[in-house]
């Protein structure tokens, strides 16, 4: 991994829940990463792509990332309010997904499933 790639990682290590592109980079600029924007999207692509970061896409279409608590795949629960986010295995899921894909003829079956809501903290708020 490159150097550039781990500060990346580390600064969303760092974060809770899912960051923006723009929100990685002006806090490491904040922390003095001589970094460029369109780097740090690079390395978030390469992140996702290695199974590092989750992505997910807001409402707005807008990719926000956070990283993997978890290497095994995995579902999200986010809140809509405050970003709180635990992963989730989702067995149910996966074979719900494997039987379409075999009904319709598809092998090599992926998914992506998030489920948002609104967390206990928020709830009482």
């Amino acid at each position: 991994m490159t150097t550039r790639r781990d500060a990346v990682h580390d600064t969303l290590r760092r974060s809770e829940g899912f960051r923006s592109a723009q929100d990685v980079y002006a806090e490491m600029r904040l922390h003095g990463a001589k970094i460029g924007l369109t780097t740090v999207y690079r390395a978030l692509q390469a992140l996702a792509d290695g199974g590092q970061v989750d992505v997910l896409r807001t409402d707005e279409g807008e990719s926000v990332y956070r990283a993997c608590a978890s290497d095994v795949h995995h579902h999200h629960l986010v809140c809509r309010r405050c970003g709180h986010t635990v992963e989730v295995a989702g067995p149910a899921v996966e074979r719900w997904a494997e039987a379409v894909g075999s009904e319709h003829g598809f092998t090599e079956i992926t998914h992506t499933v998030e489920v948002f809501g609104t967390c206990a903290g928020c709830s009482k708020g």
